[in-house]
């Protein structure tokens, strides 16, 4: 090791307190990256395991391939595995007490569709031969008919056809009844001998309102005969994007009519079929790439540049006795790499312990509010420690190369002098005649002490910058992903929906049933009916607008037809939403004056332009009147007075598209508001939240209430909450982690400061500066900062929220909101952590010797 080496190794001896320093912000930057990187790398993983948990394991399915066409996937040099399945149909279910599910459903799997679509047996074995099946659970559980293992089945199996129809229905189809008799017909049948030989659990794919209790039997390619057809679902050797047209060109070569795509789970390897998404994803994620460059860089940065007075002091003295510019160079350079080779694999292990315990925490919450079958682990990939050493040798070397070149070209004697860090001229240090009238000396000389010290100066200001900027487009990203994962979600906020299939009420006495079920933890009964409003252009949406100019024929007299979808509550309900979206309850109880809640506000799904769009679906003013009537006869006209706007729908309620509009009024209001034939139709809904939707839904077919039907939602729901739940953790654990590494450094870069700044404090008590005069002078430069900071960063935090929102406008559209919220938050923040840090750092000053301060060289 040469001279140059083991000097700047002792100068990081004799600077203990500027190494522990600079160690310390190096560990935070590289724990936070890999921690980022281990949290993205994680959550991807946890969301791969529960979308194979709930809809199996697959990536591209073929439908209705021949035996040929099979063979040609399997050779297909993509394919790492194939699952064959194929649906038979369905049977009546003989002694079935459930009227809602009175079939079975056959469906066939090979050896490796059991395994891929998560079949899982709790009694028995699974079939071998298309002679043998096992049975679901809630066939003995929810259907009463009991079947034993070793038991013989004679099923006359067909495909489910409506009266009239030349399409055959499926499991997502609902039952066809008309005045509780069922009016579809099992057609193409054909008989079948099977032998009982286990039960599995309900799989996660059959819907709780599916018409057949799923049976599996077995098939395999042997088995398919020249005129069968089955369902090919592939496993991929590699996940790729070019995945997509890898697909579509086997199904080309192979004249594969359909090709259906596994999505949900591509969607968690970071790929999709749609450009709009996939460039939303990217520009997204290259967006919060730089912004955690960014502060990694000014955090390591700071932590060698802000001591560059007294590295320079110490360079200059290697220079008086002959050393080059490259030796200068190489010893700031060797620092960043001994400081590295210390930091780096203490800050991996940091990151992933840090998100280890957080883990620990969210787990339980995790599994406790959505019934999670799958737990976050911290998962350690080569990529995710190669991408947290090279972001971070990156960050080291950028941060110590500027300083060093910097450093390399400074004189022995003007590094000795330190004439290039402190500026003495009357141009550089004047400041305004107003500042010590104003504020007092202190102020002045605080002032003049920034222009002095402008490196520094701008060092701090540097990182307060970059500290506003992180927090605010760290936040504005959070919201962003968090609106537009409710624009793309169904909005479903309920567990289960019940209704009559033949239009009947749900009287009081059904009512009372089924909200006293144990489970039952909240419930909304909505009654429905239409109306319709001629509504003047200027208030119509702006999509209508723009029908309107290309098409004159829209409007009437200027006016467009509204269709008012009516939405009555109960009392005790309406109560609630109206306390929820700031309404007089009273108001809209009042039968001499009509009065609803009014949503103003749409989220929809543009399949032209492949976007999700919230927009306004009226403009219009509390207060406003609305002239009601029916559709068939408008010379009734029914007027009603808006009470409240919002974008709220109570539970249950479904948005309306552009041309529609929901009002919610009371149930007093609607028998003012509709006439007896409206009355007579009107539809009735019963939206319930349980502890237990599963078994909740069993009590009430248990009931076995005629016509009656219970849509369960809870599964699609429950992904929807993970998905927005699991974003808010990991976006809000993201703030927490750059608030605290913004503070760290700021705390880091001002302390180190008014370190390097003993000797000039010292002398400013030795010529007569009181405590207090300290402290003013204190206060007023974190004032200067501050202030300073805002009015670079904020304007610099809007860009890059602009960035951030064209991003997510590839996908979706929504207004531009400006945070004001965290905008006000940051500027609080900014001077509560400035004046904090200053107060902090400078009472140790306070008890510091004056002359040993004045004689201080080294940190």
């Amino acid at each position: 090791m040469n001279i140059v080496y083991k000097l700047a190794i002792r100068n990081l001896k004799q600077n203990k307190r500027r190494t522990l320093v600079t160690i310390l912000g190096v560990i935070i930057s590289v724990a936070m990256v890999t921690a980022v990187a281990t949290l993205v790398f994680s959550f991807s993983d946890l969301m791969i395991r529960q979308t194979i948990a709930d809809s199996g394991e697959w990536h591209v399915q073929y439908h209705d391939v021949t035996k040929e066409q099979l063979a040609a996937i399997q050779a297909d040099e993509a394919t790492k595995t194939v699952a064959i399945s194929r649906d038979l149909g369905y049977t009546l279910l003989e002694g079935g007490q459930n009227p809602n599910k009175p079939y079975l459903f056959i469906k066939e799997y090979d050896a490796q569709g059991f395994t891929q679509f998560q079949v899982e047996l709790s009694k028995g074995r699974l079939p071998h031969t298309d002679k043998e099946v096992v049975i679901s659970e809630p066939v003995a559980t929810n259907a009463k008919v009991k079947y034993e293992i070793g038991d013989r089945l004679t099923l006359q199996i067909g495909e489910r056809f409506e009266q009239g129809g030349d399409h055959p229905l499926d499991q997502t189809e609902p039952l066809r009844r008309e005045n509780g008799t069922l009016t579809e017909r099992l057609q193409h049948i054909k008989t079948k001998d099977y032998t009982v030989v286990g039960y599995i659990k309900r799989p996660e794919w059959e819907t709780a309102g599916a018409p057949g209790y799923t049976i599996i039997s077995y098939v395999d390619e042997n088995m398919i005969g020249a005129t069968d057809r089955v369902n090919a679902a592939v496993v991929l050797q590699k996940i790729k994007p070019s995945l997509f047209a890898h697909a579509e060109n086997v199904a080309k070569r192979n004249d594969i009519e359909s090709v259906q795509y596994n999505n949900d789970l591509l969607h968690y390897y970071g790929l999709s079929k749609n450009e709009e998404s996939y460039s939303m994803m990217y520009s997204l994620s290259a967006i919060l790439m730089a912004v955690i460059m960014i502060g990694s860089v000014s955090l390591i940065y700071n932590a060698f540049a802000i001591s560059d007075s007294e590295r320079s002091r110490h360079l200059g003295m290697l220079a008086s006795v002959g050393a080059t510019k490259r030796q200068k160079r190489n010893s700031v350079l060797f620092e960043g790499v001994i400081i590295g080779l210390i930091s780096i694999p203490i800050g991996i292990l940091c990151g992933l312990a840090g998100i280890g315990i957080t883990f620990w925490f969210m787990n339980p919450m995790i599994e406790g509010a959505l019934w999670s079958s799958e737990k976050l682990t911290v998962i350690v990939t080569p990529l995710s420690l190669l991408i947290a050493c090279i972001v971070s040798m990156l960050t080291i070397f950028i941060s110590t190369y500027l300083p060093a070149i910097k450093a390399s070209k400074v004189s022995a004697m003007d590094a000795i002098r330190q004439t290039s860090d402190v500026k003495l001229t009357a141009k550089a240090v004047k400041t305004s005649r107003f500042i010590r009238k104003l504020f007092g000396i202190e102020a002045e000389i605080g002032l003049k002490n920034l222009k002095r010290n402008k490196r520094r100066y701008h060092a701090i200001v540097f990182s307060l910058v970059i500290s506003i900027v992180l927090f605010l487009t760290v936040s504005f990203f959070t919201a962003g992903m968090k609106q537009s994962l409710e624009l793309s979600q169904e909005g479903v906020n309920y567990d289960m929906e019940v209704s009559y299939s033949n239009g009947k009420r749900i009287d009081d006495r059904l009512l009372q049933s089924i909200v006293s079920l144990d489970g039952v933890l909240e419930y909304n009964l909505i009654q429905e009916f239409y109306k319709r409003a001629w509504v003047d252009e200027a208030y119509i949406a702006e999509e209508l607008q723009e029908m309107a100019k290309k098409d004159k024929s829209l409007l009437q007299d200027g006016k467009y037809p509204y269709e008012i979808k009516i939405h009555a509550l109960d009392d005790s309900s309406l109560q609630a939403y109206a306390n929820a979206v700031g309404a007089n309850f009273e108001q809209l109880r009042d039968p001499d004056h009509p009065a609803a809640i009014v949503m103003d506000t749409i989220h929809y799904r543009d399949m032209d332009r492949g976007k999700y769009v919230q927009t306004k679906a009226i403009y219009t003013n509390v207060g406003q009147n609305f002239e009601l009537t029916n559709s068939y006869q408008e010379t009734k006209v029914r007027r009603v007075t808006v009470a409240a706007l919002t974008d709220q729908a109570p539970m249950g309620m479904s948005g309306a598209g552009v041309g529609g509009l929901n009002m919610i009024v009371s149930e007093r209001i609607m028998d003012q508001l509709a006439d007896d034939e409206e009355l007579a139709n009107v539809q009735t809904y019963l939206y319930l939240k349980s502890m237990e939707p599963m078994r909740t839904h069993q009590e009430i077919e248990e009931m076995f209430e005629t016509n009656l039907n219970v849509y369960n939602v809870y599964q699609s729901r429950k992904s929807e909450e993970q998905q927005i739940l699991l974003t808010s953790v990991f976006s809000y654990g993201f703030i927490v982690l750059i608030s605290a590494i913004s503070i760290a450094n700021i705390f880091n870069t001002i302390s180190t400061g008014l370190s390097l700044r003993k000797r000039e404090i010292a002398m400013l008590k030795s010529v007569g500066m009181t405590p207090k005069g300290f402290a003013k002078m204190m206060n007023y430069e974190s004032i200067f900062y501050g202030v300073k900071s805002l009015l670079l960063g904020l304007p610099v935090s809007f860009a890059v929220m602009i960035l951030i929102y064209r991003s997510f406008a590839n996908r979706f559209s929504y207004g531009f909101t400006v945070p004001w919220l965290s905008m006000l938050s940051v500027v609080v923040a900014v001077f509560v952590i400035v004046v904090s840090a200053i107060i902090f750092s400078s009472r140790k000053l306070k008890e510091d010797n004056i002359i040993d301060a004045l004689k201080q060289e080294n940190v």
